[in-house]
Order: structure tokens, then sequence, then C-alpha cells
């Protein structure tokens, strides 16, 4: 159980504090509710590049790392197709300068076009060095267009393609600031070694004088229901062919997305997963094997992805898959095999819990889902699925229609990979 209060400032700012005096240290985390999905069709990679450039320097801070160092903090940011989450850990007893630090650039950035080209740069190269030039690198760029046809998760939170960000202009960065960024559009969590009344001072001090902004009103094209199953195959100068498939589920607020998650958990989480058991080490078709859900805000996608032994068919290989599957939607999931799934959850949300960070981290994403107690409901969710409720949902779920198939061919001329290689693979 995670214990906190809330409060909401003037210009609507969504705070909420969680006491923790059993360490010195304080966390400050700020969700800015935008994520790619908000981006432009023909303007995408922006999030992204805001979580660079917000460390670029503010109006009355030009150099955002230095100060936090000077005081023993850190801070790290990251940017999904949901969320840009910005957060520091620093001692309680400078936690007044992660509010001037993170007030100041939620007031203003610089807008400098060095500060907009040294940060243009640095994400084109990583846009090429993650996602272009490593092996199995563009999947998802392959995939989300293909399970994807009208909502905007068809494009990764990279973007579409790197001339987004090679010509993203001034203004373009300026409008996508003042629309996305803004009291209204955030949630802060302070916790750690703070009283409420404390984090409440800081806030009305430092982020109070905001002006609010416009709250961010969502309205993003929805995916229709797939009827037909999709197909798409590439080759790439790869160690091992891949094989992946992805089927529409339901999004984190809605019924039946613990059905699935723990669905995927029976068919690929770990070494006694059914996939794994059944094609790696029974008939060993794939050198690893997976299933897992994305997690999504809204409809997501359940991914099963292995890859191949050498001298293996993806043809083969994908056929041996949905045998496994067709097995699932068959028949109940054996109440033991839930339970071991469903333990393996509690130990993930327990230890979630552990770290004052996840702690603040988890009840920021729970109040922009609606309400942060829905950190403390997870547990029963989970304890609430049955087999009756995983088979419903793999057979709505798992329905062949709905799956968008990727062959992900090792071109002829590969080497077969050494021992030493497929290990560093697995890792």
């Amino acid at each position: 159980m995670i214990h906190f209060e809330e409060f909401t400032l003037a210009n609507g700012l969504r705070c909420i504090v969680h006491e923790d005096h059993t360490t010195p240290m304080a966390v400050l985390n700020v969700l800015y509710n935008v994520g790619s999905r908000d981006e432009d069709p023909a303007h995408t990679g922006f999030a992204h590049l805001f979580e660079h450039l917000m460390f670029s320097g503010s109006v009355n801070i030009p150099s955002y790392d230095e100060p936090l160092q000077l005081v023993g903090g850190e801070n790290n940011a990251f940017t999904s197709p949901d969320i840009t989450n910005y957060y520091l850990t620093l001692p309680a007893a400078n936690l007044e300068t992660g509010f001037w630090l993170e007030s100041d650039r939620m007031l203003s950035l610089a807008f400098s076009e060095n500060g907009l080209e040294v940060q243009r740069k640095v994400v084109v190269e990583e846009f090429k060095q993650n996602y272009l030039n490593q092996p199995y690198g563009d999947v998802w760029l392959k995939l989300r267009p293909l399970a994807y046809q009208n909502h905007p998760y068809q494009w990764a939170t990279i973007g579409k393609e790197v001339s987004h960000i090679e010509d993203a202009t001034m203004q373009q960065v300026r409008d996508f600031f003042a629309k996305h960024y803004s009291p209204a559009n955030a949630i802060l969590v302070v916790a750690g070694d703070v009283t409420v009344a404390e984090a409440q001072r800081l806030a009305e001090k430092w982020f109070g004088p905001i002006p609010s902004g416009t709250r961010y009103e969502r309205r993003l094209p929805q995916e229709p229901r797939q009827t037909e199953a999709r197909f798409l195959e590439v080759q790439a100068d790869v160690p091992l062919s891949a094989l992946y498939k992805v089927y529409h589920m339901p999004g984190r607020s809605a019924d039946g997305y613990y059905d699935t998650d723990l669905l995927g958990d029976v068919l690929g989480r770990g070494k006694s997963s059914r996939l794994y058991q059944r094609l790696v080490k029974e008939t060993p078709l794939f050198n690893s094997i997976s299933a897992s859900a994305t997690g999504s805000f809204e409809p997501g996608l359940l991914v099963v992805s292995g890859k191949l032994n050498a001298g293996v068919t993806l043809e083969e290989a994908d056929a041996a898959v949905e045998a496994v599957i067709a097995e699932f939607r068959a028949a109940e999931v054996p109440a033991e095999e839930l339970e071991k799934v469903k333990n393996q959850a509690e130990a993930s949300i327990v230890f979630s819990e552990i770290e004052l960070l996840h702690r603040a981290m988890n009840l920021a994403f729970s109040k922009l889902l609606g309400s942060a107690d829905l950190v403390n409901q997870e547990s029963a969710k989970v304890q609430a699925v049955t087999p009756a409720s995983v088979l419903a949902a793999a057979r709505e779920v798992l329905r062949p229609e709905n799956c968008s198939t990727l062959y992900y061919r090792a071109l002829p001329s590969a080497q077969a990979p050494t021992e030493a290689t497929l290990a560093q693979m697995e890792e």
C-alpha cells in the first residue's frame, strides 16, 4: 500500500505527495500528458525531441544538470507513446533546488536555435544508431504501421522517419511546447523525506505563478476492430531470422486488460512458459521466444516474438506458434498454471514499490489513468483474473484475423551465429 495525499494548484497542476521518512532522499517526478500519439502525423518524433530539449536550458537556468549535481542530485527522463516523464532524485535537505529547476523549465525553455540544432543532431544520431543501423532495430518501425491503420500508435516514439526531426522548425517547437508543457497538462509527484505541508508550500512558491495553459483534450482517431490477418516480410543482414506476431488488446484501464496481460505471461513469460517449453526446450525451433503486453494506455498489443535457430524456416516456426495458440484458445488454463503467473505479477508489483522513484512514477501514471489510488488496486485486479476470464480473453484477442505477422528473414548470405553470439543475443 502506497500512502499519499493530493492537492491541485490554482493553475491546474495536480500534485501528489508520498511521505517516506525512512530515507534521507526525495524524488520529484513531473509527468506531462503528451506522448508520440499526440503528434502531427507529418511531424513525428516531437515528444521525444522535447525530452532532450528540456535539458538544454531554460530562461533562467542555462545548464540544468550543473546545479542539480552540486547538491548531490541526478535526473533523467523518458518518452513513450502515451507520456513524457521527467524525474530527479536528491537529498531531501536540498529538495527546493529540484522545485526551482523543474518549475523554471516548465515556465519556459530557452528556445535557442543553437540548442535546437544540438538536440536535433543528438536525436537524429539516436534514430540512425538504434533504429536504422542496428540488427532488428527497425522492427517497430515496420510492426506499428502494420498493426495500426488509423491510430497514432502506428509510429514509434522516435518518429516515422529521420526527416521529421531534421526539418523541425523553431515555430513548430514553440507551438508544441505551448500546447503540451503547462501546469494544466502535468502531474507533479513529490516523494521521500518531506511533509505534505512543505511540499505544498514549495509547489505554491515555485509552480503556482506559472500560467495554467489550456488543458489538452485528446481526440485521437480510434483503431477499428481488425477483421483480417495482416502479413509483412522483410529481409535484412541479421544473425537469425525472427518472427513477430502482434494482436490488438484492451488498453490499461479497460475491462480485460489484466486477463490479457496474464494470458501473455502464461504464453511467453520466462523459461517455464508454454511457448518456451514447447518451442525452445521440447522442439528446438527457436533460440528464444517470449510474449508480453505493450501496456499502452489506449488499446495496445500483445506481442509474441522469437529468434529462430539456424536451419529452421519462418513458415515452420510460425505454424508451431499457431499450434500452441490454437491449443490455448481451446481450453481453460489450469488453475495452478494461472496461479504461477499471478505470483510472478504480484512479485513485480511488490518489487516496483521498493524503490522510492518507482513509487513516485507509479502514482503519476495512475493519476493520469484516472486515480492515483489505482496503484493500490493493481494487486486485486490481478487476483480477480480467473481461468474462465483468461479463456474469454484468448478467444477474443488471439483470433487469427486479429493478428499482424512480420517475417524478419535473415539474408541467405548471413553466417550462422556462433555460440558466443547467441549468448549475447539472449542477454
